[in-house]
């Protein structure tokens, strides 16, 4: 059984999603050992509802740290869904190839500090793209550099709002993300 760690930030419907995946099978032969949050947030009931152990680590210099003083054993993959702190570059490197993100919009396009949440949406936007989408990349030293494992794409519509494409490249997400995993811990599809 491959273990699986997942760090949230925010109301963790992300990893809702992996949680939903893990039982239906979808993503097989994994389990999430643990759910770290950098911040009192909905993801950690997430995790509590669903049995999972959880832990809140204060975001900080210290964070990356005081996450590898936790992580289990033989962690085989490190999932970032909706986390919003920086890991230390020590602990990209010495994880490297087992962390994954997955990013609001088609990387390389607005990826990288300060693009999250609405700022990607609003940046994609601002920036007249005809399609956006959600990637699932490997976690570097770089923000938002790793090699990219998957992307889905969907079409902005001429009156599209920052909300509404949201929401599309939420549901992206939903799809691409659990093949990702799958893919990310050689698990065949």
């Amino acid at each position: 059984m491959k273990k699986i760690v997942v760090l949230v930030s925010g109301f963790g419907t992300n990893l809702q999603r992996i949680i939903d995946c893990i039982d239906n099978g979808e993503i097989s032969n994994a389990k999430i050992s643990l759910v770290v949050a950098d911040r009192d947030c909905y993801g950690l009931q997430r995790a509590e509802n669903a049995g999972i152990l959880n832990q809140l680590i204060k975001r900080g210099k210290s964070f990356s740290e005081n996450l590898e003083k936790i992580l289990p054993e033989n962690v085989d993959l490190i999932v970032l869904a909706g986390f919003l702190s920086i890991l230390s570059n020590e602990f990209c490197e010495k994880y490297q190839g087992k962390i994954i993100n997955i990013h609001p919009s088609l990387l390389p396009k607005f990826g990288g500090f300060g693009m999250w949440g609405m700022n990607v949406h609003n940046a994609v936007l601002e920036a007249g793209e005809k399609e956006s989408g959600a990637t699932v990349h490997y976690v570097t030293t770089g923000i938002d550099e790793g090699e990219i494992i998957l992307q889905g794409k969907v079409k902005v519509e001429e009156n599209q709002t920052p909300e509404t494409l949201a929401e599309k490249v939420h549901q992206i997400e939903y799809h691409i993300f659990p093949k990702a995993i799958n893919l990310a811990l050689n698990i065949p599809l």
